[in-house]
């Protein structure tokens, strides 16, 4: 049996909150005794991390519920709500980052510390690789589902990759003296950071203003329409997102000599290949104008 958009979500989010605990507890333990102050942000990232993954899965299961007298066209958009949520998150995320290295930067006496041990290093190598495959592993079902809020998590999989880059060369660069590349990796790793954060932000908010969908499947729709030999032409095509689906208004022309039954049983047609060919379409509006030819 085929799983549900929402279970392949839940799981997913379910063994991110495994790894991120898993991180978490090994960075925590690698900060405190290889003396490495940048792990234990590290480990405070990731359990940040924790966190957005809740939120997610609070979004998915708000955004799936059953249409109801109060929210009689579904609960959709609550997924662009945990979106934007997250992308807030993840935007403070990289700016304390960035604002952390711009600091260090411009500190002009430095303090002498111990350098940091191996065992730091190892634990930000093991949090660069299970993160950046965290991301790849949210990030492919939020692209199938075309899910934001999972695509915010994911991005926050890899924000937290990027920190983690960030530490082992802040890390490595104390032991051979260089204490310096630490808050200079967190500055670009910064402006990462915030940019993905942006373009969650900006497509959330496009989902939830009725922002109209790509004009790839706009075009796809378009043909599925007038591949019907009894549609005369596509008066009025128009779409709009709610939260990740697709709501469609259709005028198409229609012989005007035919009664009304054959005319409703063309734009029954329509509103059904439509429906059934495009997934990510909620409901489809067919309106039949009688052709002028």
């Amino acid at each position: 049996m085929e799983k549900s958009n929402e279970q392949i979500a839940m799981r997913v989010s379910r063994n991110t909150i495994v790894v991120n605990v898993f991180l978490t507890i090994f960075k925590l333990f690698a900060g405190i005794f290889a003396n490495s102050a940048a792990m234990l942000s590290d480990a405070v990232h990731s359990f940040s991390d924790i966190f957005a993954t809740f939120i997610v899965m609070i979004g998915v299961k708000m955004s799936n519920k059953k249409s109801d007298k109060d929210h009689q066209y579904g609960h959709e958009r609550f997924e662009c709500v945990a979106a934007i949520i997250l992308a807030a998150v993840l935007f403070a995320t990289g700016a304390g980052i960035g604002w952390a290295g711009v600091k260090a930067v411009m500190a002009r006496d430095s303090v002498e510390i111990a350098a940091p041990g191996i065992l730091a290093l190892i634990a930000a190598i093991v949090s660069i690789i299970l993160k950046e495959a965290l991301y790849w592993y949210t990030w492919i079902p939020a692209k199938k589902m075309n899910s934001s809020v999972l695509m915010a998590s994911a991005w926050h999989s890899r924000s937290d990759a990027l920190s983690s880059i960030g530490s082992f060369i802040g890390i490595f660069g104390a032991r051979l003296g260089f204490p310096i590349l630490d808050p200079i990796a967190g500055i670009v790793i910064c402006l990462f950071i915030v940019k993905a954060a942006i373009d969650i932000f900006r497509d959330a908010v496009g989902k939830m203003t009725d922002r109209a969908c790509d004009d790839e499947t706009a075009d796809k729709i378009h043909s599925a329409i007038i591949s019907n030999k009894l549609v005369l032409g596509v008066d009025m095509l128009k779409t709009r997102m709610f939260g990740d689906k697709i709501y469609v208004e259709v005028e198409i022309s229609v012989d005007g000599n035919k009664v009304l039954n054959e005319a409703h049983d063309t734009a029954q047609q329509i509103h059904d290949i439509i429906e059934s060919k495009f997934p990510q379409v909620k409901h489809c509006t067919v309106h039949v104008n009688p052709s002028r030819e």
